[in-house]
């Protein structure tokens, strides 16, 4: 049986060299390069939606791979496709960057210039050990699927515009569907989750940054238990400690999340941090939450526009949600959605601070009344984005989730705009 092999390669010059090299290999298929490390993961998670049996056997790795580094980008292949083995190529063969390599989940390292030899028993070396992992695993989807939970991020517009109140009535949606479900304070310097659900906790995010290899019982030791079944990572108490989440760190704890919880809602708030950015780029849906007044739906044009110039997200990759939304204002989702050149969610949510002011004084937002529109709205928006299965009784009853006695219909979108 052939060997497939991926090769991960940003420079033009690497790509021919590389390629050329890997065809020359015996019982080898190289596959088509992807050429960073948004099109690898993408490339990957595409193929093991498939099928186990679609993923290559082998991904060749560059050192100047990016915009994710080498090593960050190794770490996150290995923790969501397990069963892949990874090769680093690198001028630097040195013990130091051998451990580090090994350390983030690689396979093997080549040294360049290439040499024919080398690359062919590494190469070898790997697929036999990619083979035996898939024959250890099994073959059926319930075994291993490789693809990891759902990441949702939500920003906001600008500061006020209701991020944190979406990012937690989004996971309890979740949640309340029965999903393993973790909401992270990612607004690391004036978050206010614990505020919203009345938590104490003396652990936060910070305590995860400095930690290289994320263990399951390290993350169980960081996350709080919440009464709803949500587990929370939630932000500093002393915001200045936030500055020690850099983005490589957020791209660690992302990935160690992704691995262990079907949806991961993730709130940046409306000031991007490097770790805020390094969430968006991973997420699988970006949210972007406006109010439909001219000075939040230009700070949604102007964060929406950032993302794309400094390659975060797309701007046709993130979905605006209209927050406080009333028929008798005069920008509409059809004009934010113009105006933006963003998709916009079809749910809107209804301007509706009385229901909400009780419990969010209180610190009590997941005791938010079922009647309350503003919870049916985000309940159903979370039904749009994907993010519930409600169980098939509930289902035929007209999609209200477990726990929750307001009836809540899931509007599955249709097409980018709404």
């Amino acid at each position: 049986m052939p060997t497939r092999i991926l090769p991960a390669v940003g420079d033009a010059d690497a790509i021919r060299s590389v390629t050329t090299l890997l065809s020359q290999l015996p019982d080898a298929e190289p596959v088509a390069p992807v050429v960073d490390s948004t099109q690898l993961i993408d490339t990957l998670a595409r193929l093991a939606a498939e099928s186990v049996d679609e993923l290559p056997e082998v991904v060749v790795v560059h050192e100047r791979i990016g915009p994710v580094p080498a090593l960050e980008l190794i770490r996150e292949v290995a923790l969501r496709f397990p069963a892949v083995g990874v090769i680093l190529v690198t001028s630097d063969a040195g013990p130091g960057l051998f451990q580090a390599a090994m350390d983030s989940g690689a396979r093997g390292l080549v040294a360049l210039p290439l040499s024919y030899e080398e690359l062919a028993n590494r190469v070898q070396a790997v697929a036999q050990w990619s083979v035996g992992v898939r024959r250890h695993l099994g073959h059926g989807g319930d075994v291993f699927t490789g693809v990891g939970g759902t990441v949702v991020t939500v920003s906001g517009a600008k500061g006020g515009v209701g991020a944190t109140v979406t990012a937690v009535q989004l996971a309890l949606a979740s949640q309340a569907s029965g999903r393993g479900t973790a909401l992270v304070d990612m607004d690391l310097q004036t978050g206010d989750v614990a505020s919203y659900l009345d938590v104490q906790f003396r652990r936060s995010v910070v305590d995860l940054a400095a930690i290289t290899d994320i263990s399951p019982r390290v993350l169980a030791d960081a996350v709080f238990r919440h009464d709803t079944g949500v587990a929370l990572l939630l932000a500093p108490g002393e915001g200045e400690r936030g500055e020690e989440v850099t983005d490589r760190a957020a791209r660690q704890i992302v990935s160690a999340l992704r691995s262990r919880y079907e949806t991961v809602v993730i709130d940046c708030g409306a000031q991007m941090s490097g770790a805020g950015a390094a969430a968006v780029e991973m997420a699988d849906i970006a949210l972007l939450v406006t109010t439909p007044d001219v000075i939040a739906v230009r700070g949604a044009r102007r964060t929406a526009r950032m993302w794309d110039r400094l390659q975060i997200r797309k701007a046709e990759e993130t979905t605006i949600v209209v927050n406080r939304h009333t028929r008798a204002t005069e920008i509409q989702p059809q004009l934010i959605r113009k105006i933006t050149a963003t998709p916009v969610a079809a749910g809107v949510v209804p301007a509706n601070f009385k229901e909400l002011q009780g419990v969010v004084d209180a610190g009590r937002l997941h005791e938010l009344d079922s009647r309350s529109t503003v919870k049916q709205a985000l309940w159903g928006l979370a039904g749009e984005l994907g993010l519930v299965n409600p169980p098939e009784s509930d289902r035929r009853s007209g999609g209200r989730l477990r726990g929750d006695r307001g009836s809540v219909t899931f509007r599955r979108r249709k097409d980018g705009g709404g």
